[in-house]
């Protein structure tokens, strides 16, 4: 990864194909989901991995991770008006200095989270946005991308 972390948390993990390759890459990595059945997957394709059954908003770890990856639109398949919530537990898990990564298909009729509505939810959170893509491929950003990939940095004094 372009930020060189040591641990990943990978909120959302599903099946978690995202979570192995992190590991495979030599990452301390957690997957969290709320469904049983997907993680059910995820344990039998890594059973050497951490898998836990959870709900994002309320989920307590008790450690602090470089990264939060939401990755395959965990933001915007969350139940609404739950993003708040999940996005300030997020921040409570990173690690000084840690990265809040989340990609998501932008929605134009506002059945779901809007990329507006993100950005405020996030800056109050305490998460400034700090790069943000088109695409996982770091391609330029464009208001018009159907997609977006924002990193935000959880700014520390430590």
């Amino acid at each position: 990864m372009r930020y060189h972390p040591r641990s990943v948390l990978d909120a959302g993990c599903g099946t978690g194909l995202v979570a192995v390759e992190l590991a495979q890459r030599g990452l301390d990595v957690v997957g969290v989901d709320i469904s049983p059945d997907i993680l059910a997957k995820a344990r039998a394709f890594a059973p050497h991995l951490t898998w836990i059954q959870a709900d994002l908003a309320s989920v307590q770890l008790n450690r602090k991770f470089d990264v939060i990856l939401m990755a395959g639109n965990v933001i915007i398949f969350l139940a609404r008006g739950t993003e708040q919530a999940v996005i300030q537990n997020m921040a409570r898990h990173l690690a000084p200095n840690g990265r809040l990564i989340t990609g998501f298909q932008i929605s134009m009729d506002r059945s779901y989270l809007t990329l507006e509505e993100y950005d405020e939810l996030t800056r109050t959170a305490g998460l400034p946005l700090e790069e943000r893509y088109s695409s996982w491929d770091f391609s330029p950003w464009r208001w018009d991308s159907p997609f977006a990939v924002s990193i935000h940095r959880l700014v520390s004094d430590e």
